[in-house]
């Protein structure tokens, strides 16, 4: 076990100088099923390994262990702006799917096993938001709600995306119930692949036409990849393990 969390990063928020990590599964100090880099005690990881695996996550963002933040996740499209004067305790009391800060001091983040985490930035604010975004909250509009919150901070925003590791369209395997109503609510209708027993969806295609939609370039977007259901080395997932999973930290610094 290395004494180091293992994270993946977005070459795009990184040359833009943006502290950032969608973190893995790997370089914590939890065991068995929670194994090792783990950051929720709701999903049964004890108090002292996640307080622990976040000291780790807190020396790799460069803040303040108790200065990473992220809410109580629902599935939805709610979005919070943090002002930089919030304990931890107060954001995770907060319900809602994404998070929006210019406060140099803190990190934005949210926790997923198998959902799809997007950290998105400001080049010329330095502004920051992290989403956490589920099939209910892609189908919500989460994404959405989070670029606009992103620009109603400020005027001329040049916005960048990163969308990280999630369960992948091969992985995904939904009902046709689940699937039309993905299908009612994406700007791109290739989502969804037919040609097996069951339909298994694309998110990342459907939240990469989203923020094409609110005006981001395709260059102004970048895939960081990894399917956490088929790769157990790297991921957890909740699809393949059940609730006694861990959960992965995506999280993204304000910049100057």
């Amino acid at each position: 076990m290395t004494d180091r969390a293992e994270f993946l990063e977005s070459a795009l928020l990184r040359d833009a100088g943006f502290r950032h990590a969608f973190f893995t599964r790997n370089g914590g100090v939890s065991a068995g099923a929670y194994a090792s880099l783990s950051f929720s005690i709701a999903a049964g990881d004890s108090a002292k390994n996640v307080r622990l695996n976040l000291q780790r996550a807190a020396f790799a963002l460069g803040v303040e262990p108790e200065r990473i933040h992220f809410m109580s996740q629902v599935h939805g499209r709610a979005v919070h702006t943090l002002s930089g004067e919030e304990s931890q305790s107060e954001v995770l009391a907060l319900e809602g799917d994404a998070l929006v800060s210019s406060a140099t001091n803190l990190a934005c983040a949210v926790r997923s096993a198998d959902c799809v985490p997007v950290l998105l930035a400001d080049r010329r604010s330095g502004r920051v938001a992290a989403a956490h975004a589920g099939w209910r909250g892609a189908v919500a509009g989460i994404v959405t709600s989070s670029v606009r919150a992103l620009r109603e901070l400020g005027p001329n925003a040049e916005l960048i995306a990163a969308i990280g590791p999630h369960i992948s369209q091969a992985a995904f395997e939904v009902s046709d119930d689940v699937a039309e109503a993905i299908l009612a609510a994406s700007r791109d209708s290739s989502i969804v692949d037919r040609t097996r027993e069951k339909p298994h969806v694309d998110l990342r295609r459907m939240l990469r036409a989203e923020l094409r939609a609110e005006g981001l370039a395709d260059s102004a977007i970048e895939d960081v990849w990894g399917c956490t259901v088929t790769d157990p080395a790297r991921f957890f997932s909740f699809r393949r393990d059940g609730k006694q999973s861990g959960r992965h930290l995506s999280a993204i610094v304000p910049r100057l």
